[in-house]
């Protein structure tokens, strides 16, 4: 009886997860999407990949932090990139009690969202809390493309001022890494893109 309770648990949970993936997805494809569906592909999933494998290796909750790695941007697909960290944690409190998760669940997924962002100095009270602030660093090195596209349409640099803004973000990335484990797994990546982008 045990056993069968704990595997009804586990297919509720699973079954979370695969709404969230799907909620997230359906978000960066309306024309509302602040950014497209490519952050989808190209940042949320890889962080989501990323993330589950930096939690079993840590041992950490591995649900909980593939739940909020899934929706850390959630804010900045619906209103923006502003407080993104703030309203996605309004957003994932709202959708997750709509799923029936339980609250102290909630609001551990809330606090990965609401510190995961490198550039808010919130304190990072858990290893789920790091790891998610970890992966998002993580998915830059996978994406260079996205942030050439950022640094060109968004910010509107040259080609020149795009390699250093792209160049410094990821040496800032690497650096802020909480854990050596999530530095072992960039680390190949990191200095195949520091070596093509170093300036002469």
């Amino acid at each position: 009886m045990i056993k069968w309770g704990r595997k009804v648990r586990i297919k509720m949970n699973e079954n979370i997860i695969e709404k969230i993936r799907q909620f997230v997805e359906e978000e960066s494809k309306k024309p509302t999407a602040k950014y497209g569906y490519e952050p989808y592909l190209f940042h949320l999933i890889p962080v989501r990949n990323y993330a589950v494998k930096l939690a079993k290796k840590l041992g950490a909750d591995v649900e909980v932090v593939e739940i909020a790695a899934l929706l850390h941007d959630i804010g900045s697909i619906i209103y923006g990139r502003e407080n993104h960290h703030v309203t996605g944690a309004e957003i994932t409190e709202k959708k997750l009690k709509e799923l029936g998760y339980p609250q102290e669940k909630i609001e551990r997924v809330k606090s990965c969202i609401l510190n995961h962002r490198g550039s808010v100095n919130n304190h990072k009270a858990t290893v789920e809390e790091q790891i998610i602030a970890d992966t998002d660093s993580l998915s830059h090195f996978d994406n260079l493309s996205g942030l050439f596209k950022a640094a060109f349409i968004y910010e509107n640099l040259n080609q020149q001022e795009a390699m250093t803004n792209v160049l410094s973000k990821l040496k800032r990335s690497f650096e802020k890494l909480s854990f050596q484990e999530s530095r072992e797994i960039i680390k190949p990546r990191y200095d195949a893109a520091i070596s093509l982008l170093k300036e002469k």
